[in-house]
């Protein structure tokens, strides 16, 4: 017997929320499956709190950070990265979540769900072609930074351990990785 999971489309994971079913549940939609999203231990939000703030500053009116927040990426995935620099487009969002369009990029704090944000959320976000997706290893305090999202997958990968880097959506932005890794 095979054994096939429901899938779920983001309209349905909608009405199961209205509905009240996922209460009290933290959770994502990723590929049509719910997915129980790990809890944050201090250090994750210290540190994503500490670099939200930053980006904030830095990156002044030319974009929102919402932190902790859903994104709609497919039919089927609506994910809550830690951080998401998107456009700002004020009461849009009463009505709906970033679309992929509205991204410039995600960032993601790892530490017991490192393997996931590493393989199965770079894909889902390579897949929605979100041009730059950097997941903090909170093991290694290093920046694993993924670029140009090609056939489902990032074609660009690097790892940083200190420096500036430049986004892709904001080129003449520094951001030190001081302000990113160990705030």
């Amino acid at each position: 017997m095979v054994v096939t999971p429901a899938k779920w489309t983001t309209n349905e994971y909608h009405r199961m929320i209205a509905a009240g079913i996922l209460d009290d549940r933290c959770v994502e939609l990723l590929r049509g499956e719910i997915v129980e999203m790990s809890p944050e231990g201090e250090p994750h939000a210290y540190f994503s709190s500490e670099a939200g703030e930053y980006l904030t500053r830095l990156l002044g009116d030319r974009a929102m950070i919402r932190q902790c927040k859903p994104i709609r990426l497919t039919k089927n995935s609506e994910a809550q990265p830690d951080i998401a620099i998107v456009q700002r487009l004020g009461r849009h969002y009463l009505n709906r979540h970033p679309y992929p369009e509205n991204i410039f990029w995600l960032i993601e704090y790892s530490d017991s769900s490192l393997d996931k944000d590493l393989e199965i959320k770079s894909t889902v976000y390579a897949e929605a072609e979100i041009p730059e997706y950097w997941v903090v290893n909170l093991k290694k305090m290093q920046l694993v930074v993924f670029r140009d999202p090609q056939d489902g997958e990032y074609a660009s990968k690097f790892t940083l351990t200190g420096g500036t880097i430049y986004p892709i959506g904001f080129p003449d932005i520094s951001v030190a990785l001081d302000f990113i890794v160990s705030a």
